[in-house]
């Protein structure tokens, strides 16, 4: 009986990561259509002069516009990670800090695929001009996000929860 109720809880906590993953990646692909339909047009609206502006850039490369026009490697590695997150997510058991950030680098992931089989590059908007010169979108947000709670992870908690 114990075995079955736990089975079931695993299975709705799993079912509940990959619909926050669906949500993320929708949030990602309307913040995209917003910038496709709208920024597009504009080309650079600046939220805050010189600072902070929504500037529509079509990013051929990988984050921060590096490697350009090697969409067959970019999409390899996204299609990678995501399939091994997800079957870390369901097979092992990882802390909190660690499953929101494989779930953020799922969501990233995915996100920016979608945009590089569909339209064959990755719609970038977000341009912070006093921090660098590279322009990057909300599924970037996530991999960043994602892979700094995940390093905090494995450099320290991973391991040191068996040691107590």
């Amino acid at each position: 009986m114990y075995n079955y109720i736990y089975n079931t809880f695993r299975r709705v906590e799993i079912l509940i990561y990959e619909i926050i993953i669906i949500a993320l990646i929708c949030i990602d692909q309307f913040s995209k259509y917003l910038a496709l339909n709208y920024l597009k047009i504009e080309g650079s609206i600046p939220v805050v002069q010189n600072i902070f502006h929504l500037t529509y850039v079509e990013n051929r490369g990988a984050a921060f516009g590096m490697f350009q026009n090697n969409q067959i490697i970019f999409v390899i590695i996204a299609l990678i990670a995501s399939i091994f997150g997800l079957y870390y997510l369901h097979k092992k058991k990882v802390p909190m800090i660690g499953r929101v950030g494989i779930i953020l680098i799922i969501a990233g992931a995915i996100g920016n695929l979608i945009d590089r089989v569909r339209l064959g590059f990755v719609v970038d908007y977000f341009d912070f001009r006093f921090i660098w010169e590279y322009v990057f979108n909300v599924a970037d947000v996530y991999v960043v996000i994602g892979t700094i709670l995940l390093c905090i992870y494995i450099l320290f908690i991973e391991g040191k929860e068996q040691v107590k």
